[in-house]
């Protein structure tokens, strides 16, 4: 009963701080709080209709807002999934004897995630740059949105 309880435990804490740790998000680097998400965020490319700076046109907040809501819609089976994958990792290494061939089949699976994460990243981020003008594309590259092309926090923040 007590090794249950224990082990009940340690399943809460590991997912009470996943559960932070998501919250808090991924940092993309020192932009202006506009990586992905609001500074650290959810793997998107910021909100660029919140730069007042680039003055959008009506239309082009209307295509903007769509094409994020499209690519938050895509990008959220893969963020429920690398989670849950990233908690049952966790679990595998709290274990007594940390099972070599698990560990690296779940670890490829994670790397499989983010690279596809990646990917939808990439193609949001063409997407938007599409419907600005040059003059407003310099203003974002001079803004360093999505400065840092990490997904984790250990590849953004440069």
């Amino acid at each position: 009963m007590k090794r249950l309880a224990t082990t009940f435990t340690i399943v809460l804490s590991v997912m009470a701080m996943a559960a932070l740790a998501l919250g808090q998000g991924w940092e993309m680097g020192q932009g202006q709080g506009r990586g992905m998400g609001q500074g650290r965020g959810t793997c998107y490319w910021g909100d660029v209709t919140a730069m007042k700076e680039l003055n959008l046109t009506e239309e082009q907040t209307t295509k903007t807002n769509v094409l994020r809501n499209t690519h938050l819609k895509e990008i959220k089976p893969l963020q429920d999934t690398l989670f849950s994958k990233s908690g049952e990792l966790r679990l595998l290494w709290l274990e007594t004897d940390p099972d070599r061939d698990k560990i690296m089949a779940l670890q490829k699976e994670i790397r499989t995630l983010r690279d596809q994460m990646e990917d939808k990243n990439i193609s949001y981020r063409l997407a938007i740059l599409k419907i600005l003008t040059p003059e407003q594309r310099n203003k974002l590259v001079g803004s360093r949105w999505g400065a840092g092309l990490g997904s984790g926090p250990r590849q953004g923040g440069r």
